[in-house]
């Protein structure tokens, strides 16, 4: 644990935990409404965080992958539904930034990537451009197949066409970073889709159980022109990513870790505040609790300890082990603080009752929900086979 929280990772983290008392007040509205949390994005554009891991040359903060695990988690620690958002616009910048770069490329590829970084990272630092993910189809449950979109080259770019479910940030992105497939290669391409371009729409309502604050809706996209200037990866290497860089999958759990954290926090002032403390079954239950998040981030920490290009199949089996973990144990933790904090943690608004409808939301969550994960650990080591792909 020491070891991943270097002085420089936790000074990002401390400027994190300076806004979380404000998202903290902004949660209850965001839920209720299932609003965007807009006003929490202004905070996170005027603290530098959208430029997190981004270099400090090109503006950023120069954080890592453990860096934004651990603002993740702070973050999350005070709403839920904000974190998540912010995992969508970093993936990119993780993908184009920390995991692109360990690839190895080598000549086009290398001067690609250098080119699209430097216009993706200005846009962020300089225009405070907003990066959503929006990689689901319903198609296939892999991470690297089933992509109906397609891209179609034409002069100075492509032509996009294609639907993505769950696309978080739908109203609020300035680009929708999508997969998608030049007809006859099979190649991933990402591809920044601009939001106010012609051809995009936003499809349907937003009125979830849980994570109410991401604006999920569907994205369609009708012939939208995306210039060549904005293939962020070069041909290939998305693939090469999610095969070699599996890590980058774990991002949505540390949302979830930082959510146990919360419902930690507010059990431990629920009971301090009340003579409740005193009664055996109520401390065996915040006792469940402590095991139940302890668990979960030491498998985390190590699996974060980890991190590697081309990483063993003992370390990727860790890494789905942990997100298991997290997904798994945080409804568990929820569950047990409505027992202990009794039925008026059941009345809105209140926390406990928001975080159990949250933290019900990330066993779902593709391509490493919690079913993908289970299968793959459920094979490990009993065949002759690597499972270690994205």
């Amino acid at each position: 644990m020491t070891d991943i929280r270097t002085s420089e990772r936790m000074e990002i983290v401390d400027r994190m935990a300076e806004l979380g008392p404000l998202f903290a007040k902004r949660a209850d509205a965001v839920d209720r409404d299932a609003t965007f949390p807009y006003e929490n994005w202004d905070d996170l554009k005027a603290a530098g965080l959208l430029g997190i891991v981004i270099p400090k040359e090109h503006g950023g903060l120069g954080g890592d992958f453990v860096a934004y695990a651990l603002a993740s988690e702070e973050l999350a620690r005070h709403c839920a539904s904000t974190a998540l958002t912010f995992n969508m616009h970093v993936a990119t910048t993780l993908l184009v930034g920390e995991v692109a770069g360990s690839l190895g490329l080598e000549g086009e590829d290398a001067a690609m990537l250098e080119e699209r970084r430097a216009t993706l990272y200005s846009g962020i630092v300089d225009n405070h451009d907003i990066h959503s993910q929006p990689f689901s189809e319903g198609v296939s449950a892999g991470a690297t197949s089933g992509y109906a979109t397609r891209a179609e080259p034409v002069d100075g770019g492509y032509l996009v066409s294609g639907r993505k479910i769950f696309a978080s940030l739908s109203g609020a992105s300035t680009y929708h970073n999508v997969l998608c497939q030049v007809e006859g290669d099979d190649r991933l391409r990402l591809l920044g889709v601009p939001h106010e371009g012609e051809g995009v729409s936003i499809e349907g309502e937003w009125d979830p159980l849980g994570m109410r604050g991401t604006d999920s809706r569907n994205l369609v996209m009708n012939k939208v022109f995306v210039p060549t200037e904005h293939e962020w990866l070069p041909p290939g290497v998305f693939n090469q990513a999610a095969e070699r860089w599996p890590y980058f999958y774990m991002t949505l759990s540390f949302s979830y870790l930082g959510l146990m954290r919360g419902i930690l926090d507010f059990t431990e002032n629920y009971l301090k505040s009340s003579s409740r403390r005193e009664h055996p079954i109520k401390q065996q239950g915040w006792a469940e609790m402590n095991m139940a998040y302890e668990q979960a981030q030491a498998l985390c920490y190590r699996a974060l300890g980890e991190v590697t290009v081309d990483a063993t199949q003992e370390q990727v089996t860790r890494a789905w082990a942990s997100l298991v973990t997290t997904m798994e144990g945080c409804p568990d933790m929820a569950s047990t603080a409505i027992r202990v904090c009794g039925g008026r943690s059941l009345l809105r608004p209140s926390y406990i009752e928001r975080a159990y409808r949250d933290s019900r939301c990330g066993a779902t969550m593709l391509p490493w929900s919690v079913e993908v994960c289970l299968e793959r650990l459920g094979r490990v080591r009993l065949f002759d086979e690597e499972i270690n792909d994205g």
